[in-house]
Order: C-alpha cells, then sequence, then structure tokens
C-alpha cells in the first residue's frame, strides 16, 4: 500500500497533503457512498433506511499502549471498536470517518503503519473511509473513529427490549482479552527490567489477538438473519459481561439469572488466568474488550438458536422485583456486580 522507507517527517506534507498521502488508495465499495473524501463533507444515502451513528476515542496511555501494540494492529483495532457498536444495533456498517491527533515523535511511516490496519479492516468488513482530520498532538497518538451504518427500522435492536422469560445469549468466548493483556503487560515489565530477555508469547497467540487484534461479530448479525431471528435487546461486550448484562436489564427494567457454568471461556484463556492466579470467570465477567455480542431472544426460539456453535445460551431475562443474579457451578446465588475494567486491573 505505501512504499516509503527510512524517516519522513509529517511537516514535509502539510495537514491537506497528509490526508491526500493516507486516504488516496481508499476506494468506495456501497453505494451509499455518495461523496466520500474530498469535499467539505461527505455525502451519504441510505433511501429508506435508519442511519446508524458511533463514535470512539481511543487515546495513548489510556486505552492502548505502543510498547506492545504494533500500529497496524491499532489501526485495524480502532476500526472493529466503532463497528461493533453499529452491529450491536442489528445494524450494517457502512462508512468511517477516522481522525487522529499526531506527536513529532511519529515520522510519516508510522501513520503509514496504522492506516494499513485501518484499510485492512474496511476491506474485510465492507466499510467506506468517507472523512476525518489530523492534527498535531502534545499528549501523544489520539484516534477518534466515527462509523456510520444502516437498519430497517423494525430490525433495529435497542438495550431496553428485553422481556421476561428472554433467554440471555453471547457469542464467541469471554475473558481472553483481558487475559491477553496481562500477559502482554508481564512481558513488558520484565522487558524493561531487563532489556536482553526477549518476550515471550509463545503458543498464546489466540489471546494475544484477543487483545491486540478483536474481530467485530458481523458474522453473528448476519447468522441471525438467516435464522429469522431478531434480537428483543442487545449490547456489545466492551467492558465485560456483567457491566453489559446490568446496562441491558436497567434499560429494559428487568431481573435476570446468569449461570456460571453456561459462560464461554476458550482453554487457554481460562488456563492462562489460572497461571496468573486470577479466577477465569471473574476475567470473563469483568475483563472487556472482548468485543462479542451479548442479547436477548424470545425462548420460541430456542430450538433454532441452540444449535448455533457459536452463540451460547447463558441465562434468562426475569421480574425486575428478582434482580441481577450469577448462579454459580456450586448453585449459590449471588448478586451480579459489575467491577469495572480500573477496579479489575491489577499488576500480575
Amino acid at each position: 500500500m505505501f512504499e516509503n522507507k527510512g524517516r519522513t517527517e509529517i511537516e514535509q506534507l502539510g495537514e491537506f497533503g497528509l490526508i491526500e498521502h493516507l486516504t488516496k488508495h481508499f476506494e468506495i465499495k456501497n453505494s451509499s457512498s455518495v461523496k466520500g473524501i474530498g469535499d467539505d463533507a461527505a455525502v451519504l444515502n441510505f433511501e429508506n433506511k435508519k442511519t446508524l451513528i458511533s463514535t470512539d476515542l481511543l487515546l495513548e496511555g489510556i486505552h492502548f499502549d505502543l510498547a506492545y501494540t504494533p500500529l497496524k494492529h491499532l489501526g485495524y483495532k480502532a476500526v472493529q471498536v466503532n463497528l461493533s457498536d453499529i452491529y450491536a444495533m442489528n445494524g450494517t456498517a457502512t462508512q468511517i470517518t477516522v481522525s487522529i491527533g499526531i506527536s513529532s515523535k511519529f515520522p510519516l511511516e508510522a501513520v503509514e503503519e496504522l492506516y494499513q490496519g485501518i484499510s485492512i479492516a474496511c476491506e474485510k468488513y465492507g466499510v467506506d473511509l468517507v472523512g476525518g482530520d489530523t492534527s498535531s498532538s502534545k499528549q501523544g497518538l489520539v484516534i477518534s473513529v466515527t462509523s456510520i451504518g444502516f437498519a430497517e427500522e423494525d430490525k433495529i435492536c435497542y438495550r431496553n427490549g428485553a422481556q421476561e422469560g428472554d433467554l440471555l445469549c453471547v457469542s464467541g468466548d469471554l475473558g481472553g482479552a483481558y487475559i491477553g493483556l496481562q500477559l502482554l503487560e508481564r512481558e513488558k515489565g520484565i522487558f524493561l527490567e531487563n532489556p536482553n530477555i526477549q518476550p515471550d508469547l509463545e503458543g498464546k497467540d489466540y489471546i494475544v489477538e484477543r487483545q491486540l487484534k478483536p474481530e467485530a461479530r458481523k458474522d453473528i448479525v448476519e447468522a441471525l438473519e438467516l435464522m429469522k431471528i431478531k434480537p428483543t435487546s442487545m449490547i456489545d461486550v466492551s467492558d465485560g459481561l456483567a457491566s453489559e448484562i446490568l446496562h441491558l436489564c436497567k434499560q429494559s427494567n428487568k431481573g435476570c439469572s446468569l449461570y456460571e457454568d453456561k459462560i464461554p471461556i476458550d482453554p487457554m484463556t481460562y488456563d492462562t488466568a489460572r497461571d496468573f492466579g486470577l479466577d477465569p470467570t471473574v476475567c470473563a465477567l469483568n475483563g472487556g474488550e472482548d468485543y462479542e455480542l451479548l442479547f436477548t431472544v424470545s425462548q420460541n426460539d430456542f430450538e433454532i438458536i441452540k444449535n448455533n456453535p457459536d452463540i451460547s445460551i447463558i441465562g434468562h431475562i426475569t421480574e425486575p422485583a428478582a434482580g441481577c443474579h450469577l448462579i454459580s457451578k456450586s448453585q449459590k446465588v449471588h448478586e451480579l456486580k459489575a467491577q469495572g475494567w480500573n477496579a479489575f486491573k491489577k499488576s500480575v
């Protein structure tokens, strides 16, 4: 995509030159993208569909650490984080805008790597880059991505539609991104103490990728469409399973029963958590950044959805007075609480 080698100072291009350089290889794929980059604003046409829009901000030192995050992976992840919000509304993502703030420590070649990751994500998920902005930053790298998409009005899934008796479902597996982060942080700490020791990530590709290169679950939205199932409520798992379940229950004014033995946890996640002295269930409940889809469906859909290998039924929705509970493997009932990312994070 880019062929520059060595170090090129960004100021040689200027703002508009930089934007043109970084975006000239992006091609328009969607008919809804009437006008992309090159004018004062993008022009989109979704005809009779409802437009979906979501924005996320990623800050160096808060949301990512460049000590172990390749810029290409970061660009890819920045797009995934935003597309996931569109899929969580049962929608189709079609466009993104990308704005970055960059400090003088980044040469042009570094920004090109970032945009290579963005380009790969756009190609894989069929979305168009239609705008954005660039600016200098004194606080390190700042990335803001806005995702845009559409859905038929009667197919949009909100957080407030869960009904008593609905099945609580989640895609994929949980906790891997958090354990991947703990592994990367540990290896970073070892390297800082002794730069001669190389990171030991052998055999841990899956959990490392869960952290550095997550995949938004467009495939689950497509699978639900093929099964003719419309979830009654839906949210993506960005802050941990417990937090997201509580969001659905609060918005829907319902309670829930979540069964610990039904929570999907990959064996590598489970074993590595144990190696760190962490409870795998707690990692799944509070780790975050898995970007799986959590949703509720009617009990009438049980026979259809039970055979999907990438969807787990982990509980059910109850009346509001019943509250939100976790039923442990030993059948003990605990109040479901969200510890949150900051409270959960610990050094290892």
